[in-house]
């Protein structure tokens, strides 16, 4: 995407209670000008506040649609909550650490977190791309509270760890954690792909109906719910070719599922 409108937000101090920036994505602000940023009241808590008592704003170009936007969101958003949740189009820079449901229910466009993102990070996502250079929490591509539809589309990149039920519930989408993963990745999972590149503590793909789960790294304890279905020599699964051996797993036996665990041979010998 080539950005014709450029939206600067530079933090001037944080809040306590967290900031909500689900009504500044470029779907919704492709059209404002400095003014109207500098008149905005966002929401924290039960109240709303001027932006400007936490943010100077700068406006550079002209858009004709959400496309066109690039927004860049410098500071530590450590209770910033929100950030591009339910956007569609557009991109969004975070130059530090994001609050809760960063990415949340968003459609398409690009968000890109040079820091670490807290619970939810992804959570119910459609399509677009998530990359978070740090760490994220748990929950992240998941449902939310109540629900059992969690990320459905799009790319979720985490160059970090992963927090516990990663994907939870997921039934489409790609999510790739090039560190390490707590419990339960992919837990309930449907439908889609998750790699995890370090080591996963224990029991991925629990109560998962199909989808697969690759693991590049030591796992440190397999549910009983899967059975070895052989050795294979460089897979290729959802467009992603894996170098080496792998240990082909099906599961969860318990409810008669058909997802695919793919386990490093190498990184886990003892379970040839």
């Amino acid at each position: 995407m080539l950005s014709l409108k450029t939206i600067t937000l530079d933090q001037i101090k944080t809040s306590p209670i967290a900031l909500e920036f689900d009504e500044i994505i470029p779907d919704e602000v492709y059209t404002w000008e400095k003014a109207d940023f500098e008149k905005y009241m966002v929401p924290i808590g039960n109240s709303r506040f001027p932006l400007t008592d936490y943010f100077t704003i700068e406006v550079e170009g002209d858009a004709e649609s959400a496309d066109d936007v690039k927004m860049v969101i410098n500071g530590d958003c450590g209770r910033v909550k929100y950030i591009g949740s339910k956007m569609s189009a557009g991109e969004i820079i975070v130059n530090g650490d994001a609050d809760l449901h960063c990415g949340a229910e968003m459609e398409g466009g690009s968000i890109t977190v040079n820091g670490n993102a807290d619970s939810y990070a992804g959570r119910e996502m459609r399509g677009g791309s998530l990359t978070i250079t740090g760490n994220t929490r748990e929950f992240c591509g998941s449902s939310y509270i109540g629900d059992w539809r969690g990320m459905s589309g799009g790319t979720i990149t985490l160059h970090g760890n992963a927090g516990k039920q990663l994907g939870e519930c997921l039934s489409g989408g790609k999510i790739i954690v090039k560190g390490n993963c707590d419990i339960l990745a992919g837990i309930h999972m449907t439908k889609g792909y998750i790699q995890i590149d370090g080591d996963v503590t224990r029991w991925p793909g629990g109560q998962m109906k199909n989808g697969d789960i690759v693991v590049n790294g030591e796992l440190g304890r397999l549910l009983e719910g899967f059975t070895q279905e052989g050795i294979y020599d460089d897979p290729e699964i959802e467009g992603e070719v894996l170098s080496g051996k792998y240990i082909k797993y099906i599961g969860d036996i318990a409810l008669n599922g058909k997802g695919r665990l793919w386990l490093n041979a190498e990184k886990n010998r003892d379970k040839l």
